[in-house]
């Protein structure tokens, strides 16, 4: 019996591997052979989760044929991944990925690092901030003192609760969107709602337009659903979307969704204009496409220019019946991550199919979560929280930038005026190497292609505001010192991670 779960083509693998580019080699450093380097090459992959453990690899001949390289070639880089333990083989079964006893299967998506790992580890995998103290504590409370009523029903509301359903109607309408409750369901957290979502338009085999970069979670979510995805560029620098692009995609390939960040962009933080906006609305709509808007930053502005009022109109203001535009909010960005708090806002039909497909999914949100969110909202607590967390996070990106700049001069990036993620050129770096190498000198950092479509964007990292002060200063000496390890192709040796106290 095969032991492998899934399989990967030569084309698609070949593609992965071609994309792992890394600066050109120094004076005196020695490039691997070819058998070492392809050996490397997938490995990385596997310990990035971007081929999954138990992936059936190509036939030796039909990988040589993708990558132009021989057939021994590629037989010797199996023998090594067989000897270190990270590919297995049956005679008629073929090859499969595997990862060596005793290591974690990797994880496909960008998951925080367990609390007991943090002694060692710089974490910049996750772009999620601790809770804004005491907004949690005060929202809990008063989540508690409203409970009584509802310990006395079932607890199960499909759509959420009716107060807290009311009460973001209302904060659409308050920012010129008139909204009814009956456009809104409550969700468990953006993921959530985006889930749903791809689950009620998105049907195995659909296309789904994503913006290239996109948030690598999501792109893990639709790839898992079955969808087939088509990337669609982004401007250069923070510039926003090209509209050109966008028209030519959703003109061409026709997809039944397309998945955008308008406000704050992860990774890249870009903030897409009005006009944009616009355009993308009408030319989804031209095009038959469901134009789902990722609002989880909107309100994480951290410059003077771009704050409260200078914002750009919401996507679903060019469309306010939601015919064209399904809206997704969350408290997670804005306020704290264990708070698994989102919502959708959408045509009132489409509401109610999202909630009738609850029952084969989760039932509804806990009703304790959705009291603190009210009680927020209700209070003015959200707002002073909020402002809270954009100070964080504005001293983070400062700290952050400036530590970087200076122990990594030749990585390139554009600093955005809010959200919670830098997206940096790595100076010729591969970002999967990078990520590696960063494992082992202490500092967790997610690579470029994790955010892309078929290795795109090898070349970067993403780089979130969760830390700073100090502690930035050393993630950033870290992440140089992992860079040197790349250049130079050597080992950690006395670049070993040391323990570091916030």
């Amino acid at each position: 019996m095969a032991q492998w779960t899934s399989a990967v083509g030569a084309a698609q693998l070949a593609r992965l591997l071609t994309s792992q580019q890394d600066r050109p080699a120094g004076p005196g450093t020695r490039r691997p052979p070819a058998y070492r380097a392809l050996a490397d090459g997938i490995r990385l992959l596997v310990l990035e989760g971007r081929v999954p453990v138990a992936a059936r690899l190509p036939a030796e001949r039909e990988l040589a044929l993708s990558l132009s390289v021989s057939r021994t070639t590629v037989a010797a880089a199996y023998e090594a991944l067989r000897a270190e333990g990270f590919l297995e083989s049956r005679r008629g079964a073929g090859s499969w990925t595997a990862v060596p006893a005793g290591n974690p299967v990797p994880a496909r998506g960008l998951e925080p690092l367990p609390p007991e790992a943090l002694g060692s580890m710089i974490d910049l995998g996750c772009a999620a901030l601790p809770a804004p103290e005491p907004w949690l504590t005060r929202a809990v409370q008063g989540a508690l003192e409203e409970l009584p009523p509802y310990a006395h029903t079932h607890g199960d509301y499909p759509a959420g609760l009716p107060a807290l359903r009311a009460m973001i109607a209302e904060r659409y309408t308050a920012r010129g969107i008139p909204t009814m409750p009956e456009q809104i369901m409550v969700t468990t957290g953006a993921m959530g709602a985006i889930d749903a979502i791809c689950h009620l338009f998105g049907g195995r085999g659909e296309r789904i337009a994503v913006e290239s970069p996109s948030y690598a979670n999501i792109l893990q979510l639709m790839r898992e659903a079955g969808a087939r995805l088509v990337p669609v560029a982004m401007a250069e620098g923070l510039a926003g979307w090209d509209m050109d692009r966008w028209r030519q995609v959703l003109r061409e390939a026709a997809p039944r969704i397309a998945y955008v960040v308008a406000d704050f962009h992860n990774p890249t933080g870009a903030l897409a204009d009005e006009d944009q906006r616009r355009r993308l609305v009408e030319a989804a709509r031209s095009a038959g496409t469901v134009l789902v808007a990722d609002e989880t930053m909107s309100e994480l502005w951290l410059d003077e220019d771009v704050e409260g009022a200078a914002m750009p109109r919401p996507v679903c203001g060019f469309d306010p019946a939601g015919s064209t535009v399904v809206t997704v909010g969350s408290a997670s960005k804005a306020f704290w991550a264990g708070m698994r708090i989102g919502w959708v806002r959408a045509a009132p039909d489409v509401i109610r199919s999202l909630v009738a497909a609850r029952a084969y999914a989760d039932l509804g949100t806990p009703v304790l979560e959705q009291l603190a969110v009210n009680w927020l909202f209700s209070t003015g607590g959200w707002e002073q929280a909020v402002e809270l967390r954009r100070a964080q996070a504005r001293e983070n990106r400062d700290a952050l930038v400036a530590a970087v700049r200076r122990e990594l001069p030749d990585w390139e990036f554009a600093v955005p005026k809010g959200g919670l993620t830098l997206w940096a050129r790595a100076g010729g770096l591969s970002g999967s190497r990078l990520a590696e190498a960063g494992e082992r000198v202490g500092v967790r950092v997610p690579s470029g292609p994790r955010f892309g479509v078929d290795g795109a964007f090898e070349g970067y990292v993403r780089l979130p505001f969760t830390v700073g002060g100090a502690v930035a200063e050393e993630a950033a000496m870290r992440l140089a010192a992992a860079a040197r390890i790349v250049r130079s192709g050597g080992t950690v040796g006395a670049e070993g991670p040391r323990t570091f106290v916030a």
